[in-house]
């Protein structure tokens, strides 16, 4: 049997967004907000997979110790709660820096190589993001996409809505 899941989108969506990058671990504020629909998923039995552009890395704004540390922040405010993520996958290319590739969303590879790893159905799926590429990036990997504002609260009854159109 296919697993489903909600793909999310990070800074602006799971944690407040600050200018270009976030840079420093006392910056970064989880959006605890976002829980309470996110752990309904997570008890539905969807995988909740993190989808993240971090360019700041090729930019050498911020280390992949810096970042690892972020995530181990948001982490534990979710398994405080009874949520757990299963993968944050980032993409840590710029394309100034590093060029083209193919897992910077707009493009679909983090998502594909998530559905791939975890045996993911992408028509159970929804990816949530608040950027244009988020919901491009999962379109082009068969998943829906919604579009949420910077900060915005998670609607629960929306994104089921979604799932089960």
């Amino acid at each position: 049997m296919k697993n489903k899941a909600i793909f999310l989108d990070r800074d602006g969506v799971l944690n407040h967004e600050m200018n270009d990058y976030i840079c420093r671990v006392e910056d970064f504020k989880v959006l605890e907000y976002q829980i309470p629909a996110l752990k309904k998923f997570y008890d539905e039995g969807y995988m909740l997979i993190i989808i993240t552009n971090q360019g700041g890395l090729a930019l050498q704004r911020y280390t992949e110790e810096e970042l690892a540390e972020m995530h181990r922040l948001l982490y534990a405010k979710y398994e405080e709660q009874g949520a757990k993520f299963t993968h944050a996958y980032y993409c840590k290319h710029h394309p100034s820096v590093s060029g083209d590739c193919n897992c910077r969303k707009p493009k679909s590879g983090m998502l594909l190589e998530a559905i791939d790893t975890y045996n993911i159905d992408p028509k159970l799926s929804v990816m949530i993001g608040d950027k244009p590429r988020d919901v491009e990036a999962a379109h082009g990997a068969g998943v829906k996409g919604i579009l949420i504002a910077p900060d915005e609260v998670i609607n629960y009854d929306r994104v089921k809505a979604m799932l089960e159109s």
